[in-house]
């Protein structure tokens, strides 16, 4: 399933391929959210075509809840419901849960939750969250568990660590047990808990790896901890976990986060940010970000770069751009959107490159501060 092809000299970045049956994802890789079988304002052909994603992510208790498993599966999987022939990968709901924190409660068996759409309760177990994912049909599909909230005390830490594990032994055994729906391999990732506590990161990266998942998740991070501490964590979590398997941090982040990551050793990520900020009028570029909503952009009758292989930037002045966020209008909303997933994946080309070149030690603490300044 995955490679480990090279390791950089002078950080722990890694290049890495991960087969699947419907394709070879390279890693270090950032994953489009598409939510609801959707990444939003984006068309599957752009997504694939232009955008190059090699892999995008649905999300289990919103497919779960709407359509349903029994459209999902009379339609032949989520890839042939969502016309995508690419990998999927799958989160459990269980960040979904996590912020549903009201409306849900947790206890050994799984976790009862009222739908955020109409209010009726249902419940997750670490079995029927892997039954769903059968039903869906993800390439990779992640384990039920509990994400604590930060700060959160120290016993609680613990406690949501050690249920998280009995629910991923769980799952795993329903996972070995039950087979594929539609003839292509599925494989299950564990999630790492423990909060910002390192003896817990240690204690369930030891955990999940005894349970032979085929890739191992960070969990628990980017919920509200300061950025230097989320580093902090990411880069001692490594540490313990198999290097012959992919490594995934969930939910983040920003390009600066990306860079910085991939030099503690992550293969894959995942964020809403760039589609969420592009509909607000950011756009992250070569140079920095900017809010096309700005004044500045008004009367700017000229391309942001045009040299970048995004239609916004070949086909589009800026003055436009800034007229159709402005306005709201659909198209707008569309080009941001395309153009900072471009840019994403763009840059885990590079990455991927000056880690082939074993150069990323010298790159990426500078391009850490070109994308992140404000333009």
């Amino acid at each position: 399933m995955f490679t480990l092809q090279k390791t950089s000299s002078k950080t722990k970045a890694r290049l890495g391929k991960l087969t699947t049956d419907h394709g070879t994802i390279e890693t270090p890789i950032f994953m489009p959210v598409g939510t609801l079988g959707t990444v939003k304002a984006v068309n599957q052909d752009d997504l694939s075509e232009k955008i190059k994603a090699q892999i995008i992510l649905g999300n289990t208790y919103h497919l779960y809840l709407r359509p349903g498993n029994k459209i999902i599966q009379d339609a032949g999987g989520l890839h042939k419901f969502i016309g995508w022939d690419k990998p999927i990968l799958t989160d459990s709901g269980g960040y979904q849960i996590f912020s549903l924190a009201e409306i849900r409660n947790l206890k050994e068996k799984g976790a009862t939750f009222q739908s955020h759409i109409d209010g009726s309760k249902h419940l997750f177990t670490p079995e029927n969250v892997v039954g769903t994912q059968r039903i869906l049909g993800s390439d990779i599909l992640m384990i039920l568990d509990e994400c604590p909230p930060y700060p959160a005390e120290f016993d609680y830490v613990k406690n949501s660590m050690e249920l998280t594990h009995r629910w991923a032994k769980r799952g795993r055994e329903e996972f070995l047990k039950t087979d594929p729906l539609y003839g292509h391999k599925q494989f299950q990732f564990g999630i790492v808990q423990g909060g910002v506590h390192k003896d817990l990161r240690k204690e369930s990266s030891e955990y999940m790896a005894s349970l032979d998942f085929e890739g191992l998740a960070i969990g628990g991070l980017s919920v509200g901890e300061p950025t230097d501490l989320m580093y902090e964590i990411s880069d001692f979590n490594t540490d313990y976990l198999p290097e012959n398997k992919p490594r995934y941090l969930m939910g983040v982040g920003t390009p600066a986060n990306l860079l910085q990551n991939v030099a503690f050793g992550i293969d894959m990520f995942d964020c809403v940010m760039p589609t969420r900020n592009a509909r607000n009028g950011m756009i992250f570029t070569r140079n920095g970000k900017i809010n096309v909503r700005n004044a500045k952009w008004k009367h700017h009758h000229k391309p942001l770069d045009p040299d970048f292989p995004s239609e916004l930037c070949q086909r589009y002045n800026m003055s436009y751009i800034h007229h159709l966020i402005r306005s709201n209008e659909i198209l707008g909303l569309q080009l941001t959107s395309k153009h900072n997933l471009t840019f994403y994946l763009w840059l885990m080309e590079r990455i991927r490159e000056q880690i082939k070149n074993d150069t990323y030690h010298e790159w990426y603490s500078g391009m850490m501060q070109t994308v992140d300044q404000k333009i």
